[in-house]
């Protein structure tokens, strides 16, 4: 079975989904396919001083950057790599110490030289860091993102999933804010694709989660925190 994830590489939940996505695969049989969703792409039209607190178009702009780099590795180094680094943005943003929830910390998650770790932890050439600047890549991660909110409709955030791409079913998350276990890994798998297979399923929601068990966060297994729902992101509430 072949999978989709669209992915932007500063959601919290992405990263959360896409671990619990490799730990399935060996488990279903499944290849992963990884594909863009930009949320500073999907929130264009948003006054983000009127809607966010302000971290949020820097850390936005910045998953663009990290979007960027991707779309010109794919490019010119093939879908492994890809794989690679999609791993690599994960663990440099998110398995590492508390990151302030400050603009200047999120900017530097998009800055060249933050970048041009990821692209050595992933083995990958310092070079392809240029992309990260060129807007000309906005057009690969801009299509890829419409692909997949075209696939869900438009009022849901990341990650998205398609299972059987091109023509199969796609839905958004889902999303969870701790690793499962590989038992549980495999029947949440299950149960997410069987639920998004019935015809006539059309939404299974609640707003209240728990914090990101991640270590940016500050948060482990024992410390339990709510988090906000938005449209499209991780708005933290602090506790």
């Amino acid at each position: 079975m072949d999978v989709r994830l669209w992915f932007d590489p500063i959601c919290p939940f992405c990263w959360m989904t896409s671990k619990w996505l490799r730990l399935v695969a060996g488990q279903r049989d499944l290849a992963i396919e990884w594909r863009f969703i930009s949320l500073r792409l999907v929130n264009a039209g948003v006054d983000y001083d009127a809607q966010f607190p302000p971290e949020y178009e820097a850390g936005h702009l910045a998953g663009l950057r990290g979007l960027r780099v991707a779309a010109r590795t794919r490019k010119e180094h093939g879908v492994e790599a890809l794989d690679r680094l999609q791993w690599a943005f994960g663990n440099h943003v998110f398995e590492r110490e508390p990151v302030p929830d400050t603009a200047a910390a999120r900017q530097e998650q998009g800055s060249d030289a933050f970048l041009e770790r990821v692209l050595a932890s992933a083995g990958l050439p310092a070079e392809l860091v240029a992309a990260a600047g060129d807007t000309a890549w906005d057009e690969v991660v801009q299509a890829e993102t419409d692909e997949a909110l075209a696939l869900t409709g438009r009022d849901v955030g990341t990650p998205i999933i398609q299972v059987d791409p091109p023509a199969g079913l796609a839905f958004f998350g889902p999303v969870i804010s701790r690793m499962p276990t590989e038992e549980q890994a495999g029947e949440l798998w299950d149960h997410a694709v069987g639920l998004a297979r019935f015809p006539g399923f059309a939404e299974l929601k609640r707003s209240l989660r728990e914090q990101p068990q991640l270590p940016s966060f500050g948060v482990g297994t024992d410390q339990v925190g709510v988090t906000e729902d938005w449209h499209g992101g991780s708005r933290r509430q602090h506790r």
